[in-house]
């Protein structure tokens, strides 16, 4: 009975694993908002913690549509919960952000820890489902563990100056960033080789 449980769950890996090759694209395109939302943040790093606020909106809500049309789209039965529910949160967190840009900087300090936490927690789940399938899930891994860990020190460290919190949410986003693109060229390669 074990052995049949151990095959049911490759296969369900697998199935998984061809559904985010299938759209690695939609994770490239999270990589790329990403980095160029971290660039920006570099570009300008005098600007208002309003416009800080609709940035990080509008870069939040993207990321967010790419996960779940990346969790809809796979065509496929396999459990991709953990994208659907990082693509929610981003939604929501991209959305609250917009409506209300004029909150503080320590309400958005929150809404960018509990983000990034959640995205952490859930990219490390997929990755951990997803280990006996893809030689290079640790781009997922990594990707999950530096998101949990900017939550964290975000969480922790409420008191940064506004100009302290743009550095390190683009160099944030763009460490994330990178390591998505990483993620999504070695998905197309699977897929490439799986044909």
């Amino acid at each position: 009975m074990e052995r049949t449980e151990i095959h049911v769950s490759a296969v369900a890996s697998g199935m998984m694993l061809h559904a985010l090759a299938k759209n690695w694209w939609l994770i490239l395109l999270r990589g790329l908002c990403a980095i160029i939302f971290g660039a920006l943040a570099f570009i300008w790093p005098g600007i208002t913690l309003l416009t800080l606020v609709l940035f990080y909106g509008i870069f939040a809500l993207t990321d967010g549509v790419f996960a779940v049309a990346a969790a809809i789209s796979g065509g496929t039965p396999a459990p991709r919960w953990w994208l659907a529910l990082v693509g929610a949160v981003g939604i929501g967190v991209g959305i609250a952000t917009l409506l209300w840009p004029g909150m503080t900087a320590m309400a958005l300090l929150l809404f960018i820890a509990a983000w990034a936490i959640a995205t952490g927690i859930m990219q490390i789940i997929g990755a951990i489902n997803l280990r006996k399938e893809i030689d290079d899930e640790w781009f997922l891994v990594a990707s999950g563990v530096l998101s949990l860990l900017f939550g964290c020190v975000l969480a922790l460290q409420p008191g940064v100056g506004a100009l302290s919190l743009i550095l390190v949410i683009g160099t944030f986003a763009i460490f994330f960033g990178v390591l998505q693109v990483s993620l999504a060229l070695r998905l197309r390669r699977h897929l490439q080789a799986a044909r």
